[in-house]
């Protein structure tokens, strides 16, 4: 049985050796990545138990992705393999002050051989959790359509929604977003955002009335990411606070949401308080920018745990 299912494509990820624009690098070292597949590694190594709906290429890299989701000890039994398409790359522009910019080669993704009727119904029966994001629906209309057979699924069996919108401005319009991402808000039980995504849906980056809107929405759990701000969550008609950690050395801030998203998810699975689940996603969500990748920084539990409690470790 699965605890959260998510559904999206991954990549290989070229990261490179050097700090500076990219056609100065010459160097790269191979990784891997994508929203949703981060999000599914981040829940294995919180001790949630994720499965992760997927096509890749037939080929090395997809072969690599596939043993790595299973070494990290995702159920990849909803991943396949598929001839006919190359297993999607990006490469990294990474700066000194931790920022990045990401050039995304993933067109045709082997994820055009995901459509809706291939999604597995009996998947559903049984998990608590489906996280969507609004990158794998940028991607394509067919995406669109499979994300929304995936909704359609998890509320005809009592599976809750999480939604993370991640908007791509590289892969979609400002316009298509907002019409895509709104439409599902209406089934959407916990939201993740940023104040900035907000503002692309609703029109506002005000908390006081982006919660408005998560009521009329009657979404039961608002998550607004500040960065270096801290976060907010709000639920049960009360808004929580955490401020950001302090003495953060970001060195690359992607993943960081993706991190953000997992912890919170474990909390909401597992009944945590809403501070306590706050204090974890900001905990691990900063753990992760402090080291290269998209996903190397994301932490195990014990270990997350005991940065959020500053809880000193003994290393010699």
């Amino acid at each position: 049985m699965s605890d959260v299912i998510t559904i999206g494509d991954a990549m290989i990820t070229f990261d490179p050796a050097t700090t500076g624009p990219l056609r100065f690098n010459d160097t790269f070292k191979r990784k891997v990545g994508g929203a949703e597949f981060n999000v599914a590694i981040g829940l294995a190594r919180l001790g949630v138990s994720p499965t992760w709906i997927s096509r890749l290429g037939k080929d090395e890299f997809g072969r690599y992705i596939y043993n790595f989701a299973r070494g990290e000890g995702i159920d990849v039994s909803e991943v396949e393999l598929v001839n006919g398409y190359s297993t999607s790359l990006n490469f990294k522009e990474i700066f000194n002050n931790g920022s990045s910019n990401t050039y995304y080669y993933r067109h045709e993704s082997p994820t055009q051989e995901l459509t809706a009727d291939r999604l597995n119904e009996e998947l559903f029966k049984n998990a608590k959790v489906l996280h969507v994001t609004g990158v794998f629906p940028a991607m394509s209309d067919q995406n669109i359509k499979t994300v929304e057979r995936a909704i359609n699924l998890a509320k005809l069996n009592g599976v809750k929604i999480s939604m993370d919108p991640n908007i791509r401005l590289k892969l979609w319009s400002e316009e298509k977003a907002r019409q895509t991402l709104t439409r599902w808000m209406k089934d959407v039980d916990f939201l993740l955002t940023g104040l900035d995504e907000a503002e692309l849906l609703f029109g506002t980056s005000s908390v006081e009335e982006v919660i408005e809107v998560a009521e009329r929405y009657e979404i039961s759990h608002l998550f607004i990411k500040d960065g270096s701000e801290g976060s907010k969550l709000w639920t049960n008609g009360n808004l929580y606070e955490q401020p950001a950690l302090k003495g953060i050395n970001a060195v690359d801030t992607v993943g960081a949401g993706d991190g953000f998203d997992a912890a919170a998810l474990y909390g909401l699975v597992n009944n945590w308080s809403a501070e306590e689940t706050l204090k974890l996603a900001n905990t691990v969500g900063a753990m992760v920018v402090e080291v290269y990748g998209d996903n190397e920084g994301l932490p195990y539990l014990e270990d997350a745990i005991n940065r959020m409690n500053n809880v000193k470790t003994i290393e010699r």
